[in-house]
């Protein structure tokens, strides 16, 4: 490994995530190159290998002599939250690190034993928040960061889409797959973007959930607004929900100044950050660019230097406990206390 340049990684699970963002980044990526992948569909996984050069292809029942190959160094899961939490054991067990989309897990004890396991075994567990390493959100930190703003009062930030009945994935739907409706698939960007860009975590929580079309949400909420509560003050408000046209955006207030980024939170659209400073307006615009190949990159290169990744696995779980005091909030209807830990 230490005389390696490039870590060869595995993509496991490919829908649409890894066919239109994944897959495509290895081609723009430095440090990390795509050498297996791992599918159900066996002439798919075929077709998807010879467009982006992966030289192996696996069964996802073929999963073990995946993790077999030396190649190999880190796995890519691109899954359903549901199945994260097997693939990162058995590719931890087997020396592998691993990078896992968001949500990290179904629930906080999945999460936790993701955490543990992977920790125990000595391999990197990195979770997929690729707007740690994309530029408009990593102004907007500096900005905050710098004091420019003042102290921050309040964060306002959304992210929400239109699920369409037999063309949106399905399996969004069913709580014991994705672990809960539009808070687990999109709300989760709201709450770890707002907490990294002030470096703080919440202390409670208030939250409450709705259902429009009770019998298409029968499983999962249709939307969902939250608050949190910081130690420093600061109130972060939040809402996602299934029943609007792609929309999203993190608003910052402070005591000298605001700004406001949208659309924040997809990666194929032009990003405009604007706001107002000791009275004076800004803008700048971010162009679209690949923002998959910069979070390969980073995980690869704490591979190779054997040094902490920014987000790992820890953050990840720190999301998964503050989502289930989100959904506890909502069920009682009063603030609940959000707690940490790897239980």
């Amino acid at each position: 490994m230490k005389d390696k340049k490039r870590v060869g990684f595995a993509v496991m699970g490919l829908g649409a995530i890894a066919q239109g963002a994944v897959l495509p980044a290895f081609r723009h990526a430095k440090r990390a190159k795509l050498v297996a992948l791992v599918g159900r569909d066996r002439e798919k996984n075929r077709k998807l290998a010879r467009k982006f050069r992966a030289e192996s292809v696996y069964q996802v029942e073929e999963f073990r002599a995946c993790l077999e190959n030396p190649a190999v160094d880190a796995v890519y899961l691109a899954t359903p939250q549901s199945e994260h939490l097997s693939a990162t054991i058995a590719a931890a067990r087997a020396g592998k690190h691993v990078l896992c989309e968001k949500p990290l897990a179904v629930n906080p004890d999945q999460s936790a034993e993701m955490v543990r396991v992977c920790e125990e075994c000595g391999v990197q567990l990195m979770t997929a928040y690729r707007k740690y390493y994309e530029p408009s959100t990593s102004y907007l930190k500096k900005l905050i960061q710098s004091g420019k703003l003042g102290k921050i009062d309040v964060i306002n930030t959304s992210f929400s889409e239109l699920h369409v009945a037999g063309k949106s994935i399905g399996w969004l739907l069913d709580s014991r797959v994705a672990g809960g409706g539009p808070l687990m698939d999109l709300g989760v960007y709201c709450v770890n973007t707002s907490r990294w860009l002030v470096e703080e975590d919440p202390e409670e929580v208030n939250a409450h959930a709705w259902k429009k079309d009770a019998e298409r949400f029968k499983d999962v909420e249709e939307g969902i607004s939250f608050r949190m509560h910081f130690a420093s003050g600061l109130v972060v408000q939040g809402t996602s929900t299934y029943s609007s046209a792609i929309s999203s955006f993190v608003f910052v207030q402070g005591t000298r100044g605001w700004a406001c980024l949208t659309p924040a939170f997809p990666f194929d659209e032009e990003r405009r950050l604007t706001g107002k400073i000791g009275g004076k307006w800004f803008e700048k615009k971010f162009r679209v660019l690949d923002e998959f190949a910069p979070e390969l990159d980073a995980f690869a290169a704490a591979i190779l230097t054997k040094k902490a990744v920014a987000p790992d696995g820890r953050q990840g779980h720190r999301d998964m406990c503050i989502l289930e005091a989100i959904y506890a909030s909502a069920r009682k209807r009063e603030p609940v206390d959000v707690r940490y830990g790897v239980r």
